[in-house]
Order: structure tokens, then C-alpha cells, then sequence
């Protein structure tokens, strides 16, 4: 006696002995191939402007810096001739790798680099987590003081220090030497220091506004947590509020890095009122004078090569090595 329950128009029964789920018909698959070529079509008209800019401003004019880079213009028999383009291969690489000038400016922007870029970021931190925490009054009108240097051109910015920084014009030095105290801004010692600091003056609000945006995202509920469990404010803004932007840390860091190898503007600036920063200063200054100066664009087309591939390795680099905290939990997870 069969039960009253069992029905002829039953699911289907695979071998196995398992239901077999009913297929999509074709209405269904249509619809969702087509629902997801709308939202390709709409990613692809979002994204397009990125790439025509991507294309345009970057990948173009690298592609054509390499291409120079492997041609000279030369000039036949004793020099009498007209000059014509010659494929030279990696003559020109050669010649800046070998060129001791690239190299002291290499190292140069290193020195710069690695004064400019800790004072950058934790100066930059530690004023976002003094108006995070409430100590400084006024708070939106200490933010609007902080960022208006950065709203300043960076060649007026390096004008205005030029100024501050020649004798016999500047105030601050001659306030110094009523003091008997006696500094070359622009000396041998001091010159890198000096551009440091218009750096610093130029940028320091911008990435503080950076600092301070991501602050206001930590919720106020881990502030809360760690002030109940006795964390004091300098506990709480190093142990609990730092480690929650360490990403913005990051960016800020990495941004930082690219536009310090791309030193230009205030030693190009500064260079006229002192023998200290010669024309091939930093490796951009010494593009600029080998394209400029020399006529030599095949030279400068190299040494862009390899400023970017420093500045591609260097931010590479970074990225690793903030990462490599980050390994074991995400094992444990």
C-alpha cells in the first residue's frame, strides 16, 4: 500500500540516490548575463577616465623617456657635419651610472630622504593626535592655520625662505646675530636641513588633515574602553588610536617617499644664492640640466629611467616591509 504522501510528479532522482536541483531555464540565464554586462559596461564607463589619464600622463611619456633613452644625436667626421639620430644602445645608462655627479645627488636625496620623511610623518601624526585629543582650543581654527602653508605654491614657499634665510635681508638672521649667534642657513652643513624645512613648513599641514581625517574614523568606543581599563592619554594616542591608522601611516609614508626623490624646487630656487647646490644637485635637477643645459636628451631620458626604477623599487620596498606584520595574523586567521 503505497503512502498518502507520495505524489507521481515527484523531483526528479539522481543516480546517487540525491534530488537533483531543477536548472536555470534560459529566461534566467539571459537576465543575469545581461544584469551583468550593465554593470561591466558601468565599471568600464567609471573607469575609463582613470585609464585615459593613466595612459596619457604616465604610461605615454614613460614609454617615450625609454625610447630616447637608447638614441643620441651625434655628429659625423670632425664634428662639421649636420648631427644626426644614432641608436646607442645602453651608452647613455652607462654614462649616468658612471657620472659621479648623478651619484652625489643620488646620495643626496638620500640624506634628504632620510631626515625629511620621519620628521614628515610623525610630526605630522603627532599634531593630528593632539587636536584628536582635545588639548588644543580652538581646534578648527588650529587645523586652518596648520594647512594654509600648504595652500602656498612651492615656488613662493622657497622665495619666501630664500628670503629668511639670505643675510642682511633676513630678520631672523640678524635677530641672531644681536644674539651673537651665528648660522649660514646655506652652508655646506646646513643646506640640506634648511630645504628640509621648507618641506616640512610646505606639506606638514596637509598630511596632518590626512592623520586627523583617519582619527576621526577609530570608533569612540575603543577610546572609551581603553581610557575605563586605565590607559592615560599618552597610552592611549601611541597603543590604541596609532596602531588603528597604521594604514593611513602608510599611504602617508609612501606618498612622502615619492615626492622626496622627486627634489626640485627649492634647491633649483635656492641654488642662486649659494655655491652649495650646484646645478645637478638631486637626480631631477640633474635631468633638467642635462636636457636644458647640455642639449643631451638621450642623458636626461636615462637618468629618468632610472630615477623611476629607484623610486618604483624604493615604494615597493616599503610596502613589503610594512606588510611583514601583518603575515602571522592573517596565518592565525
Amino acid at each position: 500500500m503505497s503512502s498518502p504522501l507520495t505524489s507521481p510528479a515527484s523531483a526528479p532522482v539522481s543516480a546517487s540516490g540525491s534530488v537533483a536541483s531543477p536548472k536555470p531555464t534560459t529566461s534566467a540565464r539571459t537576465a543575469r548575463n545581461s544584469a551583468r554586462r550593465r554593470e561591466l559596461g558601468a565599471a568600464g564607463a567609471l573607469m575609463t577616465p582613470f585609464f585615459i589619464l593613466l595612459v596619457t600622463v604616465f604610461l605615454i611619456p614613460v614609454a617615450t623617456a625609454v625610447w630616447l633613452s637608447f638614441f643620441s644625436d651625434d655628429q659625423p667626421g670632425l664634428g662639421f657635419g649636420p648631427e644626426r639620430t644614432v641608436f646607442v644602445g645602453l651608452r647613455s645608462y652607462t654614462a649616468v651610472l658612471t657620472d659621479p655627479t648623478f651619484l652625489s645627488g643620488l646620495g643626496t636625496v638620500v640624506l634628504y630622504c632620510l631626515i625629511y620623511i620621519p620628521l614628515m610623518v610623525i610630526g605630522a601624526l603627532a599634531l593630528a593626535l593632539l587636536l584628536d585629543s582635545g588639548v588644543v582650543r580652538l581646534r578648527s581654527w588650529a587645523q586652518l592655520g596648520l594647512f594654509l602653508p600648504h595652500a602656498v605654491p612651492g615656488i613662493i614657499a622657497a622665495v619666501i625662505w630664500l628670503y629668511l634665510y639670505t643675510p642682511g635681508l633676513s630678520p631672523v638672521v640678524d635677530l641672531l646675530g644681536k644674539a651673537d649667534i651665528t648660522i649660514d642657513f646655506l652652508g655646506v652643513h646646513t643646506v640640506v636641513p634648511s630645504i628640509v624645512n621648507i618641506a616640512l613648513w610646505s606639506n606638514l599641514g596637509y598630511n596632518m588633515v590626512v592623520f586627523y581625517a583617519a582619527l576621526q574614523a577609530v570608533p569612540r568606543e575603543v577610546i572609551e574602553a581603553s581610557v575605563v581599563d586605565g590607559a592615560g592619554p599618552v597610552r592611549t594616542a601611541l597603543q590604541v588610536k596609532t596602531p588603528l591608522v597604521r594604514s593611513s601611516v602608510v599611504m602617508v609614508a609612501m606618498f612622502t617617499l615619492i615626492f622626496a626623490l622627486q627634489l626640485f624646487t627649492e634647491p633649483m630656487l635656492l641654488s642662486q644664492a649659494t655655491p652649495m647646490i650646484s646645478s645637478r644637485f638631486s637626480p631631477s635637477m640633474y635631468i633638467y640640466d642635462a636636457a636644458f643645459t647640455r642639449n643631451n636628451y638621450g642623458l636626461a631620458a636615462a637618468a629618468s629611467v632610472v630615477l623611476l626604477v629607484c623610486t618604483i623599487a624604493l615604494s615597493y620596498g616599503v610596502t613589503r616591509w610594512t606588510n611583514r606584520p601583518n603575515a602571522p595574523e592573517e596565518d592565525a586567521r
